[in-house]
């Protein structure tokens, strides 16, 4: 089935490498990007993403208070945060969000692990 994504992140690099993993690991899945919380929320409501990867550091809006907003407009979408940050609390309040948290850097196993819980092993359309 294909899946749309969206990837939240301030950082061009950052989003660009996701991306690149996204992918190949998943080839055929639409993808929205995001650099900013105010543009993810018009991409969810206008676009409808079945998953969203949060930047947990970014300006005016951290990514746990996206993910709670796009919580709200989405009850069943699936949602990670990711972070280099991976304090306990940090971690704690993702998953309070119903969020997945993956650490930064983020690998292609964290990454292919999580989309395998959100689509199942390898499926790519």
């Amino acid at each position: 089935m294909n899946q749309k994504v969206l990837i939240v992140d301030d950082s061009k690099l950052a989003r660009m490498a996701f991306i690149k993993a996204l992918d190949s690991l998943r080839p055929g899945w639409t993808r929205f990007e995001a650099a900013d919380a105010a543009t993810a929320l018009e991409i969810v409501q206008r676009d409808a993403p079945d998953v969203a990867v949060l930047d947990f550091n970014m300006p005016h809006k951290d990514g746990l208070a996206l993910a709670a907003e796009v919580r709200q407009l989405n009850p069943q979408i699936h949602l990670a945060v990711i972070s280099a940050n991976q304090q306990v609390e940090v971690v704690r309040r993702a998953r309070a969000t119903g969020a997945a948290f993956l650490p930064k850097p983020l690998t292609m196993k964290a990454l292919g692990d999580f989309l395998d819980d959100v689509s199942g092993p390898g499926e790519s359309a």
